[in-house]
């Protein structure tokens, strides 16, 4: 005969089984490789925008692609923007530029998993100058969500400094 430990053990565990499948059997927040074509057109189509307007130099329209509060994990730090409008775009432009920076290019952009309200996408994206010399390749994940009906990048996990 089992101890009431042991039965009280298993009944526990049963309890945690029966919630952890019924958790994820009804989640319709759960993400997914398939991907819906209008979803994955439409992410894409922000980080398009993302990269035009980062090349442009153009602080305000690249705010515009995200989402905030804005997060951003790079070198170690979680930087978080709370509004569009908080930078300088020297601060963030010159930098870039004293190293000769002049454009970025994604290399690849994949979804790895996707909802009807947020993407994960696995990017590479690398830095130029203007004659073409290339200056570094960064792997990087973007989470892009979509809130009151339009997508905008939420978080970036950098390798870039």
């Amino acid at each position: 005969m089992r101890s009431k430990q042991t039965i009280y053990t298993l009944l526990l565990l049963g309890c945690v089984s029966l919630t952890a499948f019924t958790i994820v059997s009804t989640s319709n927040e759960r993400g997914s490789h398939d991907i819906d074509p209008t979803v994955k057109a439409e992410v894409l189509q922000v980080l398009d925008e993302y990269m035009a307007t980062f090349n442009a130099n153009d602080l305000a329209a690249w705010e515009k692609t995200y989402h905030f509060p804005h997060y951003r994990l790079a070198s170690g730090t979680m930087s978080v923007l709370d509004k569009a409008g908080l930078r300088d775009p020297a601060k963030v432009f010159t930098p870039l530029k004293q190293v000769g920076w002049h454009h970025s290019v994604w290399d690849h952009r994949n979804i790895v998993q996707a909802s009807d309200t947020k993407v994960h996408v696995d990017t590479q994206f690398s830095r130029y100058k203007e004659d073409g010399t290339k200056i570094g390749t960064y792997e990087s994940l973007y989470i892009v969500t979509k809130e009151n009906g339009r997508w905008g990048v939420k978080l970036r996990s950098s390798y870039a400094e």
